[in-house]
């Protein structure tokens, strides 16, 4: 049975949630900025989804926040009490705290939500199972506290964390930018197989159990590729001193992981969905690094039962594993002061990935 969870505790996550927003929010482009600020009200106000927002009342909020985040930017962040006694943990020591919080029904997480941007959150365990492979997933439910960042899912170490409120918050984001332009595509197929249109809310449910395993699938990749990279990548991560290449580098390692077992295993399962789904969310540098890809994925809901896609994933693993290697090799070579030349090699005609050849 789930134990009340101290308010003292909720309390200081909260404030570590603040204290990374105030630091890392004008990471945000303004669009996406307003767009997280509004779903970040509706959690904060216990308002449902697509509730209409009253303007007054969110412009004071937000100045207030504003002001809040002035004071705290420069704080460091708050140690965490224990729920069993009067010690305190570090706000970085998961695996210390969940070990007293898993067993009463809830769970911390805390981690890079993002290039340089830690994130944190305290919700309710709705499920906790272990895979043959050691790997553990955790699935949160209601979350009491978190912050402007709130990746849906994420790897810790040997644990999968999917947070499921989170990834509710995020589909009903993609689905209003779908409402308005409803153009053809990915996520119109996403629409049309849940029938999200004529009830986004009825829906809902079974769009998180699936696409939940997406996500999961993609994580699973994430720990695939990271017992190849590392210890390295983590060490060349620490090198790199620029956004945009931190950017780059986070899509290489997102490729390895999604060519390498994501994508495979969805064409193997014929989950026709997920597939659609999992290319919703193709964009932004990962996109721009693999443009043929999308090519591939027309000519499999065009008809061709998948042999494009299938080439053209067995193609961009390679390529982005020479991509990896290369990078590994310049912080070989020049270790803290690799980042320009891993910056030269990312941004360079030769890191895009070409179409696949033909059979």
């Amino acid at each position: 049975m789930t134990k009340l969870l101290p308010a003292s505790l909720i309390a200081a996550v909260q404030t570590n949630c603040h204290i990374a927003d105030a630091r890392h929010a004008t990471d945000l482009s303004l669009c996406n900025f307003l767009l997280q600020m509004r779903e970040l009200y509706r959690w904060e106000q216990g308002l449902p989804l697509g509730a209409a927002l009253p303007r007054d009342a969110v412009g004071a909020w937000l100045a207030e926040r504003e002001a809040q985040w002035a004071d705290l930017e420069d704080r460091d962040f708050v140690a965490l009490p224990s729920p069993a006694g009067p010690t305190t943990f570090d706000p970085f020591d998961v695996a210390a705290l969940n070990a007293q919080l898993l067993p009463q029904g809830w769970v911390y997480g805390a981690g890079l939500a993002g290039p340089g941007r830690p994130g944190f959150f305290i919700a309710q365990l709705d499920a906790l199972r272990q895979r043959d492979d050691g790997i553990v997933v955790q699935v949160c439910g209601r979350e009491f506290a978190r912050g402007l960042f709130a990746p849906p899912a994420a790897l810790q170490g040997d644990t999968i964390v999917l947070r499921r409120e989170s990834l509710a918050r995020w589909l009903w984001e993609r689905f209003e930018a779908f409402g308005l332009k409803r153009a053809d595509g990915p996520f119109k197929a996403v629409a049309d197989a849940y029938g999200l249109e004529q009830d986004f809310n009825a829906a809902l449910p079974r769009l998180l159990d699936e696409q939940g395993e997406t996500l999961i699938l993609h994580e699973l990749g994430e720990h695939q590729a990271g017992r190849w990279l590392e210890p390295g990548w983590a060490a060349m991560r620490l090198a790199l001193h620029n956004r945009r290449t931190e950017l780059h580098a986070r899509a290489v390692r997102d490729h390895l992981a999604d060519l390498a077992l994501t994508l495979p295993t969805l064409l193997a399962r014929e989950a026709d969905t997920a597939i659609h789904f999992w290319f919703a969310t193709f964009e932004g540098v990962g996109a721009a690094l693999f443009p043929s890809l999308p090519r591939a994925y027309d000519a499999w809901r065009a008809g061709d039962g998948g042999r494009a896609l299938h080439r053209a994933v067995q193609h961009g693993r390679a390529h982005f594993e020479r991509l990896a290697e290369q990078m590994l090799a310049l912080h070989r070579q020049h270790r803290e002061q690799a980042g320009p030349a891993i910056e030269r090699l990312l941004t360079a005609d030769s890191a895009i990935c070409p179409a696949a050849g033909p059979p």
